[in-house]
């Protein structure tokens, strides 16, 4: 793969990169960058994370990325996941492994790795506190929403911490790559800005797509300046809110009633969370896809493209329900070998059980 198709297949994870330029000159200089991705162990895995983010750590990988994620149960612990207890929030750390193995990472090409282990590390605090000497109240305080909370949620000084670890986390992993989502956007845009500073190192952010929940668009909450980005953070699909999200371990049955439920306006592809699926994760996964019809409606018809798909929709040749139950069909299939991972591997399926013995919490 020459280094075009290299940028082209990594920028496309990417909703927002900065810079393309710094990009390109990353390559030119580092074959084989590394990238990290970081998560907050804590309840059950959605389409988000079971199928989206597998499919982009696969492309980058495809593109000679180095990978590493970071489990982040410390930063849990602080954002009061599971309770804020330690034990818990492991547990589900190891669960979210077996889901990505499940979802056909190739773990042999990622390195996992826990935040909990880098806590004795004096060099870890140190970066902490020379980026909180660098940064304003003001600046972290904004910085707080990566946390996935509104400012009246936010009452422990512990929280405070929080952004101020995650910029470490990118200098302690030695990432050349911040590779998160447009939640995160204000972490990662802090660290290109102290690290040059602190005589470090200026990351390429690339800040991937959130996908929709099943409502349908919501008003921006202020989690960015940037108001595209805002409404996609406030929309997000969210385990905390299971009526409007799909789980790995749904099954057809449970995926057909939530799809059919979902907001899917005619002929608008504005805020339409189908729509959202179909080219996030449905046309990542298929080269095609067939919409299955009677013949009376027009009988089958295939489309290989996104754009293909939109078009049609949007006038009125393809009707809501025929969107929906396309949907659940590919949906379906893309969840499929992470839930029949759980439901045959004895060990997974009760990790599962253990995960939802637990009182789940935001």
């Amino acid at each position: 793969m020459d280094l075009d198709e290299r940028i082209k297949l990594i920028s496309s994870v990417g909703e927002e990169v900065v810079t393309m330029p710094e990009l390109r000159d990353l390559l030119e200089r580092k074959p084989n960058p590394i990238a990290y991705d970081g998560f907050e162990p804590s309840g059950l895995a959605h389409l988000p994370f079971g199928v989206f983010r597998a499919l982009l750590l696969k492309d980058l990988i495809k593109a000679g990325i180095k990978f590493k994620i970071w489990l982040a149960d410390w930063f849990a612990w602080i954002n009061n996941k599971m309770d804020g207890d330690l034990e818990k929030i492991r547990q589900v750390g190891e669960y979210f492994i077996e889901v990505w193995k499940a979802a056909g990472v190739p773990t042999d090409k990622v390195e996992f790795l826990w935040a909990s282990e880098a806590m004795d590390s004096v060099e870890y605090w140190s970066r902490v506190v020379k980026i909180a000497k660098n940064t304003t109240v003001a600046r972290a305080t904004r910085a707080l929403t990566i946390m996935g909370r509104k400012d009246g949620e936010m009452k422990e000084v512990a929280q405070y911490f929080y952004p101020m670890m995650q910029v470490a986390d990118i200098f302690h992993l030695e990432a050349d790559i911040t590779q998160l989502g447009l939640d995160q956007r204000r972490a990662n845009m802090l660290a290109r800005e102290v690290g040059p500073k602190l005589g470090w190192w200026k990351p390429v952010v690339i800040s991937h797509h959130m996908l929709m929940n099943l409502e349908g668009a919501a008003e921006p909450e202020g989690f960015d300046e940037e108001k595209g980005f805002d409404v996609q953070i406030s929309s997000k699909m969210s385990k905390s809110k299971p009526s409007s999200s799909i789980f790995v371990h749904d099954s057809e049955e449970e995926i057909r009633k939530k799809v059919m439920a979902a907001y899917c306006p005619p002929k608008d592809a504005s805020g339409n969370p189908l729509l959202d699926y179909a080219k996030q994760i449905v046309f990542r996964g298929f080269d095609s896809i067939t919409v299955e019809r009677k013949p009376k409606f027009g009988g089958d018809i295939d489309f290989i493209s996104y754009e293909d798909l939109e078009t049609a929709y949007v006038a009125g040749e393809l009707h809501p329900l025929d969107l929906k139950n396309t949907m659940v069909t590919y949906l379906d299939k893309m969840v499929d070998p992470v839930r029949t991972h759980f439901e045959k591997k004895k060990s997974a399926r009760e990790m599962l059980e253990l995960v939802k013995s637990y009182q789940i919490t935001r």
